[in-house]
Formats: C-alpha cells, sequence, structure tokens
C-alpha cells in the first residue's frame, strides 16, 4: 500500500514538472518579438537618461502623467488619457518596465527606488512638471519619485494604491528564489493568456469588467523576447517590501507636498479602501474620494465616474 501511495505522489509530482515545463516552453515560443516590431500606434519611445521609454500622450496644456499597475501598459489608460485631453490636459502615459513595450533593465533591476529613477529620467526627457497619476503597485515607485524630488511635479493623485505601507520585513520565498521556479510559476499564471482574463477578474469588484477586448489588450506586449524572464526578474519587487523607501514609511507620507489627492474604489479587495483612508490621514490636507461599489481598477470598472473623480482632482491641484 505504501509503495502504491509514494508511486502515485512521484508520478504526479512528474506530472506537475512536465506540465510546468510545457507552459515555459510554450511561453518561450509565443515570446519572440523584438519591441520595436509590435510597437503599438499612436505611441513612441522616448530616450531617457533610464533606458527608452513608450509613451502615449494626447491633448495640450498642463501635463498629467500616469503610471499603470502591474502587468498593465499604458495602452489601459488610453480612455481616460482622451478624456482628460478633452478637458485641456496634456495627458501622457508611459509603459513601467519590464511591462509594456518600454526598453527593460540589462541588469533585471526592478526595486522601488529604481523605478521612481526610471519615472525621474522620463519627466526630464519630457520637459514637463506634472501632476503624477499612479495606480495600484506603480503608485509604488510614483510617490517614490514624488518624494525624491518634489519639485519636479506639480501634484499627486493615487488611485487605489499599492505602497505596502509599514509592511513587515520579509525575504523572497524559499521556493521562488530560484529563477527558473520564478519563470515556471509565471508562465503558468502572469504570462499565460489562457488565464489573463481571470486573473484579471480576480482584482475587480466588477467582474464583468474584465472583457476580452480588456484581456487582448493586456496580452499585447507579452509576445515580446523574454518577457516571462523579465517578469521574473521583477516579481521580487513585489514580494518583498524595501525596508528603505520613503513612500513605504508613515513619515515620507507626512513630509508630502499639500494637497495629495487620492481616489479609492470602497470594494477594493486587493487594497482596501481602510489602507487609502489611511494615508489619507498621514498626507497633508489630502483629499480623498472614494466610488462606490468599485474595486481595485476604477479605470475600468466604473470609468465614468472614475474620470469624473479624476478631473475635479486634477482640477483642483491646477487651481491652487
Amino acid at each position: 500500500m505504501i509503495r502504491w501511495l509514494v508511486r502515485g505522489v512521484l508520478v504526479l509530482l512528474l506530472a506537475a514538472v512536465v506540465a510546468a515545463a510545457g507552459f515555459r516552453i510554450a511561453a518561450s515560443l509565443r515570446e519572440r518579438q523584438e519591441a520595436e516590431a509590435v510597437l503599438p500606434e499612436g505611441g513612441r519611445l522616448v530616450e531617457t537618461g533610464a533606458g527608452r521609454i513608450f509613451v502615449m500622450e494626447a491633448g495640450e496644456g498642463p501635463a498629467v502623467l500616469f503610471v499603470h499597475g502591474t502587468a498593465a501598459w499604458s495602452g489601459l489608460w488610453r480612455p481616460t488619457l482622451e478624456a482628460v485631453a478633452a478637458r485641456g490636459y496634456r495627458a501622457i502615459a508611459f509603459d513601467l518596465p519590464p511591462f509594456g513595450f518600454s526598453e527593460r533593465a540589462t541588469d533585471g533591476d526592478y526595486a522601488r527606488r529604481s523605478q521612481a529613477a526610471r519615472i525621474l529620467a522620463l519627466v526630464q526627457a519630457l520637459e514637463v512638471r506634472p501632476v503624477l497619476v499612479a495606480h495600484s503597485f506603480g503608485a509604488a515607485p510614483g510617490v517614490e519619485a514624488v518624494m525624491a524630488e518634489p519639485a519636479a511635479f506639480a501634484g499627486l493623485v493615487v488611485v487605489d494604491g499599492a505602497v505596502g505601507l509599514d509592511a513587515p520585513a520579509r525575504g523572497l520565498p524559499a521556493l521562488l528564489q530560484p529563477m527558473w521556479l520564478r519563470e515556471a510559476a509565471l508562465s503558468l499564471t502572469a504570462t499565460n493568456p489562457l488565464l489573463t482574463r481571470q486573473l484579471l477578474a480576480s482584482l475587480l469588484h466588477v467582474k464583468a469588467a474584465a472583457t476580452p477586448d480588456i484581456a487582448e489588450l493586456l496580452q499585447r506586449p507579452m509576445v515580446r523576447r523574454g518577457s516571462t524572464r523579465a517578469f521574473a526578474e521583477w516579481l521580487p519587487s513585489l514580494l518583498v517590501p524595501d525596508p528603505d523607501a520613503r513612500s513605504a514609511r508613515p513619515e515620507g507620507w507626512a513630509a508630502l507636498p499639500a494637497g495629495a489627492e487620492l481616489i479609492w474604489g470602497d470594494r477594493d479587495s486587493v487594497t482596501p479602501l481602510a489602507q487609502g483612508e489611511a494615508l489619507a490621514a498621514l498626507a497633508p490636507e489630502a483629499h480623498l474620494q472614494v466610488l462606490e461599489g468599485v474595486g481595485h481598477i476604477p479605470q475600468i470598472e466604473a470609468p465614468e465616474p472614475f474620470r469624473a473623480a479624476l478631473l475635479a482632482a486634477l482640477d483642483r491641484i491646477v487651481a491652487r
């Protein structure tokens, strides 16, 4: 009996290894395109001191710079860019590496402060002083950039930000320390096109917002060569807190310039509203807008209420 049990466990383990290897090979076969060959229309690569950054722009006027969240890219902001541009702003969205179509880090460094340096390099290259709008995990390096050089920005809007405030120190789980295991795990999940829509829906309160069109949009950059490898290099920055990041400490938020704006879904299960309330209480004269019946990605779950809240926030910032 024990012999058959051991054999059964070994067969299951072997099947899991074969399946993981199969998904990793499939990812390698999909990821064969150079970024330049698949650049979306309506965008451009900007040369910066931190590499080439892909941007999409609309409109003229005061600059508003949009930072996306995990595994997204600037294309997800397109409808928002158009609405903001119609209000009289220069709306700029960019791809934060390793996601989207921007140049990836040759050293695999995607730590929060390194990402903040990329944002500052882009601001310098564009010669703008923008209001920064940062969503989800993009809020961590976005706010870090504002804290590093507050004079470089006209204001800050945080949308359901994932900043890891006072997160306890921890290392990368042992199972994910080998690069090949991280690649296997990501090829099964984040870079697996069969799961894009399901993974997106898991982040949302309004599940119907995870449409096939949005899933297809998110998949577009994943055909780039080495996407799974790049995501695996980035993964530690998601899982391991940076204890030296100012944006992860209460005193950093307390030192922000007055008047930060926050927009939060009251049904956000990824970064619950209590986190937004805590950040708003720390930042001087911060203003928090709560969107009812909305989860973690309000720009696709409730586009019109989100745009109204965003435009109100931008107008308040510019009027100061």
